[in-house]
């Protein structure tokens, strides 16, 4: 008999992880590669498995601890003891935890399950920290849709039945016959409030956007690029890279100008110290990609300089495919030295500054593409045109480069996209 340690995962670079909840009790058998905890930083939430088959027998980092890469999460009994199901040693854990957290057994069988639907089976089924969410929101486990595995409810699941409760109609005011405090406790508004709490993800966000600001000197440059000649190539070779298993996007093409463009402007594609500057030599882009009202992703498309133009497509396919699989790991959103914000999906023109993904030095905007009339020179003359047209900002560390490499690195950007060969 032996015990195994479970630690975080060391892959969380630049980012902080949070334990959000324990799949399994003190005391539960598990499997190897079994799911044991969820970690969840700014970035994405990944479950940490078992390293080996055995008994749960100490928890150290309880629910909504923080978790640094290499730190202990627990321990597991293995060996003959632990087959035996024999009752584990107390552990050394938060001595404020709930049963089946640090420091505690699970409850015995007879016990009546915490769950607010009072089905006795499902409650056993779920984690500590789900049974203290639906326990402190007052949720029926019953009418969650479980998306873990084998259906588990997690406690994202949770987050989410709160919101879509939160964003339910208000309730009607009451009648004037209602008592004179209950009236006063309304709010003045007319169309009422909705409290809908923060969730880890864009609290996260939040403290990285305020970090970002604070120490890195924001300036922001803006050119105007035409798609025309883009837009004439994706036409053309569109089908010819999705025979290729590829979905051939404008994101490919900005990512192989921003690799052009790194070789105007080195130090756009580099990380400050306060005793040095690290320039790269591999263009690791990251992605900005939305997760609707919870925020957003930054998956990281690595060595651009390495890839074709159907290397590239073929790498977002599968990584968008990824995304909306909700199967993206921590090491695809590891090692980014670059970011594209493409805002313009959206509906946005135009958006300053956009805030740069510590500790990179830069980030490019893409705004939305919109047929304008131009002036364009043909043969010496003037003439009149529409084209499709986008504006595409650089915002930058100022600590690390001035105006001169800014534009210069836009200037080779644009460049590329509008020269680009058919």
């Amino acid at each position: 008999m032996g015990y195994i340690d479970i630690f975080v995962p060391a892959e969380q670079e630049g980012t902080k992880a949070i334990v959000r909840s324990w799949l399994r009790n003190v005391g539960d058998r598990v499997e190897e590669n079994d799911p044991l905890v969820e970690l969840e930083t700014d970035k994405v939430t990944q479950e940490v498995p078992a390293p080996a088959a055995g008994v749960i027998a100490e928890i150290l980092l309880a629910s909504d601890a923080e978790a640094e890469p290499g730190a202990l999460l627990g321990r597991l009994k293995v060996g003959d003891e632990a087959a035996s199901g024999a009752t584990p040693p107390a552990a050394s854990g938060d001595a404020g935890a709930e049963p089946g957290e640090a420091g505690f057994a699970p409850a015995p069988a007879s016990s009546p399950a915490p769950a607010a639907s009072g089905d006795r089976s499902m409650a056993l089924a779920l984690s500590p920290a789900v049974r203290r969410a639906v326990r402190a929101h007052d949720i029926d486990p019953a009418t969650i849709t479980g998306t873990g595995k084998a259906g588990r409810i997690t406690r994202a699941d949770v987050d989410k039945a709160v919101a879509d409760r939160a964003a339910a109609p208000a309730p009607k005011p009451a009648p004037a016959s209602a008592p004179v405090a209950a009236r006063e406790e309304a709010p003045a508004s007319a169309g009422g409030v909705r409290s809908i709490p923060h969730d880890r993800m864009r609290l996260a966000i939040a403290q990285n956007m305020l970090n970002s600001v604070t120490v890195a000197p924001h300036v922001t440059a803006m050119f105007e690029c035409d798609f025309t000649a883009i837009m004439a190539h994706r036409r053309k070779h569109k089908a010819a890279f999705a025979a290729e298993g590829a979905n051939l996007t404008f994101t490919a093409y900005f990512i192989a100008a921003c690799v052009a463009a790194m070789k105007t402007a080195p130090a756009i594609n580099s990380r400050w110290y306060d005793d040095r500057l690290d320039i790269f030599d591999d263009v690791n882009i990251g992605i900005g990609t939305a997760l609707g009202d919870k925020g957003l992703v930054v998956p990281v498309v690595s060595r651009c300089q390495e890839l074709s133009l159907l290397g590239i497509a073929k790498r977002l396919t599968e990584m968008v495919e990824r995304a909306r699989a909700n199967k993206l790991t921590p090491a695809d959103m590891r090692g980014g030295t670059f970011t594209i914000s493409n805002h313009g999906v959206s509906g946005s023109l135009f958006a300053s500054p956009i805030i740069i993904n510590q500790p990179q030095s830069a980030i490019l905007g893409i705004g939305k593409t919109e047929k304008r009339v131009v002036v364009r020179e043909v043969d010496g003359v003037d003439t009149i045109q529409i084209r499709p047209l986008a504006y595409v900002s650089l915002t930058i560390d100022h600590r690390v480069v001035d105006g001169h490499q800014t534009n210069g690195w836009l200037s080779t950007f644009v460049e590329t996209l509008e020269n680009w060969p058919l």
